[in-house]
């Protein structure tokens, strides 16, 4: 396999494998008869953040592991990769992100026909405003992603031991969960939000209801704008 192959593959393992962790903890926590239900807000931001930690390493040594269009978009604009590459990586994490959902529907498979309500079975997929303020969801998810780009980009300028910076990574997914992911669920990433958004949409999921497409946008653009901002930001700083 060729070296960009390689990188688009890892991007796509790698994002499988964050959706399958991190919507599974939703999963675990929203659904009937789950052994972790209920377990509430710090299970599941501890959750995504272990996810992001395993698809980093999991797919790191293939690749930068951006497993995030937002990333991806401002990586290619510090000139960390080519700009032949975003499109195919962004494909690639959309197309891991509707796998790795699937994969969690067949996990939980007998728990969605004992769960009557559909918005805490798309709440398992997709985000979801508290207030649906578009605007206000708007501003949220780009806060949210310009704290996460700017932490990456910060990064790149300390000292890890091998392997360690990783961690800093998934305490970073965890702070931005804990601190500003109450308005929104804190998609922060478009490929987390929209692929699984399709599966849901596809699959033939007991008893769930729309799939949302109305606020759909927002998980989108939210990011990319946050990402481009962060960058803007940090070339300031450096």
């Amino acid at each position: 396999m060729s070296g960009d192959m390689t990188q688009i593959a890892g991007e796509f393992i790698g994002t499988l494998i964050l959706i399958l962790l991190g919507d599974g903890v939703c999963a675990a926590v929203n659904l009937n008869k789950s052994k972790a239900q209920a377990s509430g807000w710090i299970v599941i931001a501890l959750g995504w953040a272990m996810a992001v930690t395993m698809g980093v390493y999991i797919s790191g040594f293939m690749g930068p592991a951006h497993l995030n269009p937002a990333v991806t978009i401002a990586m290619a604009m510090t000139g960390a990769i080519s700009g032949s590459l975003v499109v195919p990586f962004i494909l690639a994490q959309m197309l891991g992100a509707i796998v790795g959902a699937v994969l969690v529907w067949l996990a939980y498979l007998p728990h969605w026909a004992a769960t009557e309500d559909d918005g805490a079975i798309l709440g398992t997929f997709a985000t979801g405003p508290a207030i649906r303020n578009y605007t206000a969801n708007l501003v949220t998810e780009a806060i949210g992603t310009f704290v996460l780009v700017l932490g990456l980009l910060a990064f790149t300028q300390n000292d890890f031991a091998a392997g360690t910076n990783v961690f800093a990574v998934g305490a970073l997914i965890l702070a931005i969960g804990l601190s500003l992911g109450g308005p929104t669920g804190y998609a922060i990433n478009p490929a987390r939000d929209l692929g699984p958004r399709i599966a849901h949409a596809i699959l033939p999921i007991a008893n769930k209801g729309g799939s949302d497409w109305a606020y759909s946008w927002v998980p989108v653009v939210g990011p990319i704008i946050g990402g481009i901002i962060a960058v803007g930001v940090y070339n300031l700083m450096v």
